[in-house]
Parts: C-alpha cells; sequence; structure tokens
C-alpha cells in the first residue's frame, strides 16, 4: 500500500532523530575516550578477588606509566572474575580515567585450574554485630583502642602511605577528606563522629610516617584529633584486618591488599561494610547523619 505524504514525512523525521542520537551518542563516546589514557598490560593471574571484585595480577612493565610489579585491577567485564583462574596468562587494557581505572578487552590463556589462590574470607562481621576491640597506635605515637571511641560514630578504612594506585589508598583517602570537610561544617555532627585510617604496611608506616601522610589530606593539625592514622605491630594490624575480612601480603616493595571501609554506631555494632572503591563519601555521611544520637 502506497505511503501517504504525512507517513513518508513521520519516517523522515524518525530516521533524523534516531541519526541525531546515533551521532551524539558517537560524539559523548569519543568525548569520554580521549579523557582516558589506556596502557597494554600483559601479566600472570595470581589471584581473584569476588567480593572486591578485582584480578590480582603480577604484571610485566606497563610502558610509560609503571615497573613490574603485583597489584590488583578492576575489571569492567565481571563475567572474567568467573572465568580467570590463579596461573592464568592474561593480555588487557588498562583504562585510567581520573582517579579511576579499570581492565577491558581482556583475553586469558588458561594455565591452572586451581582455585585455592582465591583470596577473601567470608568471616567477616555482620551489619548488627558489635566490633570486637583492637589495640594500635596513631600519628602521635599514643596507644588506642576501638573501642575508646565508643558513645561516638566511627568510620574506619584501610590504606597505606606507599600505595601507588590511584583508586584505592589514595581514593579512600581523598573520600575521607571529603567526609571530614562535610562533618566539619556541621559542628554537632563533627563531635558525634570520628574517622580512623589504619596502615597495612606497619613495618613502613610509623607514627612519623602516618603523621606526614595525614598531614596531606587533613587540612589542619586539628583535624588528627577527628581523623587519625593509626599504625601498630605486623600482629595488632594482621588481626583488625583479618577481623573485617581484608586480605593483603607483601610483593617486593608494595603491598597487595583488598579493601574495606567500615561504618560502626555509637553502641559499638556494625552497621554497614564497604566492600572495594565505588562508595561515595555521600553514601557514609548519610549513614552518620541517620544514628539517633544520644537515645
Amino acid at each position: 500500500m502506497p505511503q501517504t505524504p504525512n507517513a513518508v514525512k513521520t519516517i523522515l523525521i524518525l530516521a533524523c532523530l534516531v541519526a541525531a542520537f546515533a551521532i551524539a551518542a558517537c560524539r559523548a563516546r569519543g568525548e569520554n575516550r580521549a579523557n582516558q589514557k589506556r596502557y597494554e598490560l600483559k601479566g600472570r593471574v595470581v589471584s581473584v578477588d569476588d567480593k572486591g571484585k578485582q584480578l590480582i595480577i603480577a604484571h610485566e612493565e606497563i610502558k610509560d606509566l609503571m615497573s613490574a610489579m603485583t597489584m590488583g585491577f578492576n575489571v569492567k567485564d565481571e563475567s572474567v572474575l568467573r572465568d580467570a583462574r590463579p596461573g592464568d596468562e592474561i593480555q588487557a587494557e588498562l583504562v585510567i580515567e581520573g582517579d579511576r581505572s579499570w581492565l577491558e578487552n581482556v583475553i586469558l590463556t588458561s594455565a591452572s585450574a586451581d582455585d585455592s589462590a582465591k583470596v577473601e574470607s567470608n568471616i567477616e562481621p555482620q551489619p548488627g554485630d558489635e566490633v570486637a576491640d583492637f589495640a594500635l597506635v596513631n600519628q602521635d605515637g599514643k596507644p588506642i583502642s576501638i573501642h575508646q571511641y565508643r558513645g561516638r560514630a566511627l568510620v574506619l578504612t584501610f590504606i597505606y602511605t606507599r600505595c601507588p594506585v590511584p583508586d584505592y589508598c589514595p581514593l579512600m583517602s581523598m573520600n575521607f577528606a571529603a567526609i571530614e570537610k562535610s562533618l566539619a561544617d556541621d559542628p554537632e555532627l563533627y563531635q558525634k563522629t570520628h574517622l580512623l585510617s589504619i596502615t597495612v604496611d606497619p613495618d613502613y608506616d610509623t607514627p612519623q610516617m602516618m603523621r606526614e601522610y595525614g598531614a596531606l589530606y587533613a587540612e589542619k593539625p586539628a583535624a588528627f584529633a577527628h581523623w587519625e592514622f593509626a599504625t601498630g605491630s605486623a600482629e595488632q594490624v594482621k588481626k583488625i584486618a583479618s577481623y573485617f575480612g581484608l586480605q593483603y601480603w607483601q610483593e617486593e616493595d608494595q603491598i597487595i591488599h583488598s579493601l574495606r571501609t567500615a561504618v560502626i554506631a555509637p553502641d559499638g555494632k556494625l552497621v554497614k561494610l564497604y566492600r572495594g572503591n565505588e562508595w561515595k563519601p555521600e553514601q557514609v555521611l548519610a549513614d552518620l547523619r541517620a544514628f539517633k544520637y544520644g537515645e
């Protein structure tokens, strides 16, 4: 049946709209890609962090970026986590965009069916559990313990000062700096909360080193009264990290580690345990504002 003039006109308009959307989408993808830096990565899978959604990879030198080392990488396609096995050879594109990074176009060459190196213990506190007490030392060399913060909401995370990956420790510290700044704008809430960053590299991260590192993120020295940077003996650090399900180990001069950020209520019970680096400061601030302090 022949098309009427109006029908033809409508089809043409729809075709133009589809073309316009396609051009806009291509242009947006092009702009996003222009802001990205891409590097070829080759190496071997050391372990698979299912909960943190990462591959731990011993990689060769990445030209124009970093020397050979072992570290964790986010993956864009999570099906890779199901397919990867320790010992597999891997080739991929490492994409860096601002303070985020991930792997794309992953090619795995099977070399092992051994799942034993998959990390992350399923034993970790659950929301509502009373958080155990742990002893540490803060940036001033003063002994501290987790239970001393009872009566205030506590947010703690794990970092180490030499961490080279922008979306690991530096991102955790930048997120905490944003939380600290927002809390400082609310004096009443500021007095009812506390932040704690704990190193997983206690042999290198002495109290003095933690103080110097903290000064890079805390706006003023007085902030250490509200946001502390803690270290301790290797045994003390291992105990608290393992308690929250965080795994880490030494690889030459680097620490390979997963991520954990815990929000603890004023009564000492766990409210939320954030795994990985996808959480935002606004989420933690919402958690802190939700408490009924003093009740």
